[in-house]
């Protein structure tokens, strides 16, 4: 039997136990192959005893949508980062690539399916340029790989910022207020604008669009006539004003150097205060409330064509290449291209002028 490895990197995802399922069901019609899954990530495989578990009908039964992944997902390590403790106390970290792509060949894998996102797929480039046979999935609910039309979760993601818009509407509504949601969104605001669209807010505020409070407040107080009335502002987490910078702060968790951000909408209720918006201004943190959940079915379908798509490219060995949906076709690009660049919104986008269309503002 032939053996592919199944791994999702970074952050949970909506749709990620779909892509499963579809590398687990066309794997099954082919009768020489095996599929497992390495448990968090490569961490499965680094980790002494090894936790990985056989994927089959059986395992992946009814997993396409339910939230989450049935092996699990870290942010933190990794083959190149692996922490290490050192004998003072403190820690650092160590390359463990090689070791992990001898460890994959004694356990007869022949090709590996890494799901996740951009940093994930940077770590697949560094292993295929050791020899590893692996394909990529990709994986962010931001929507920012720029090799692909969209990424799976996204869509699921947009439709909670949504609803969360629509909730929060009737509340400010009873009680004359500004509601500032804040929405996922690191570099890219594609989250955040769609959500102001659809939900009908009055302003966005994304990391692509520095701000101005003061137009800011401008168009809030078209909105209030002698204290009655009421304003929904949706901000993207990296949103930043003008000649500012977006908030966040270091990790201090062992071997996950990433940035955290937080912050966004509670300084944003201090500059409207500051400004001097009158009416009464309460912020709501989604969060990972956007990675949780039900995938839509949009995000169902496209995941399971991405799943399909990258064990196909396995038997084509098609390695070193990223699973990507360019309208109409799912195709395969190499992952240099896929983590090249980023998918960012470009303010003179189609997409930002109908949010201008409609009078939502940006602050620019």
């Amino acid at each position: 039997m032939k053996r592919v490895l199944v791994a999702t990197g970074g952050g949970d995802c909506p749709g990620l136990n779909a892509v499963i399922r579809a590398v687990v069901k066309r794997a099954a019609q082919e009768k020489d192959w095996e599929v497992v899954g390495s448990i968090q990530s490569f961490d499965g495989i680094l980790k002494e005893p090894t936790e990985i578990k056989i994927l089959d009908d059986a395992a992946v039964k009814g997993i396409h949508y339910q939230g989450g992944t049935i092996i699990g997902t870290t942010t933190k390590g990794g083959p190149f980062a692996w922490p290490v403790k050192n004998k003072d106390g403190s820690w650092g970290s160590a390359d463990r690539s090689d070791e992990m792509i001898r460890k994959l060949q004694y356990l007869g894998i022949d090709a590996v399916i890494s799901i996740g996102g951009d940093g994930s797929q940077k770590i697949s480039q560094a292993l295929y340029e050791k020899g590893l046979n692996i394909i990529g999935v990709p994986k962010t609910i931001d929507n920012d790989l720029s090799a692909t039309d969209f990424t799976f979760g996204y869509q699921t993601a947009v439709q909670i910022c949504t609803e969360a818009v629509d909730k929060l509407k009737t509340t400010a509504a009873s009680h004359n207020r500004v509601f500032i949601l804040e929405a996922m969104g690191r570099d890219a605001g594609w989250i955040a604008l769609s959500a102001a669209i659809a939900g009908g807010a009055e302003a966005c505020l994304i990391p692509e669009i520095p701000y101005d409070i003061k137009k800011i407040k401008e168009k809030l107080d078209t909105r209030f006539l002698k204290g009655k009335g009421f304003g929904i502002i949706v901000v993207a987490e990296g949103a930043m004003p003008k000649g500012g910078s977006a908030l966040a702060a270091q990790s201090t968790e062992v071997g996950n150097p990433n940035l955290k951000l937080s912050g966004a909408a509670d300084r944003l209720l201090v500059e409207l205060k500051a400004a001097g918006v009158e009416a009464d201004i309460r912020t709501t943190v989604l969060g990972h409330l956007q990675r949780g959940g039900i995938p839509l079915a949009y995000d169902r379908v496209l995941a399971t064509q991405f799943g399909v798509k990258a064990f196909e490219m396995v038997l084509e060995g098609k390695f070193g290449q990223m699973v990507a949906y360019r309208h109409p076709e799912v195709v395969g690009v190499p992952l240099p291209e896929a983590i090249g660049k980023q998918n960012l919104v470009d303010p003179k986008a189609n997409l930002v002028k109908t949010a201008k269309g409609v009078g939502i503002a940006f602050g620019d």
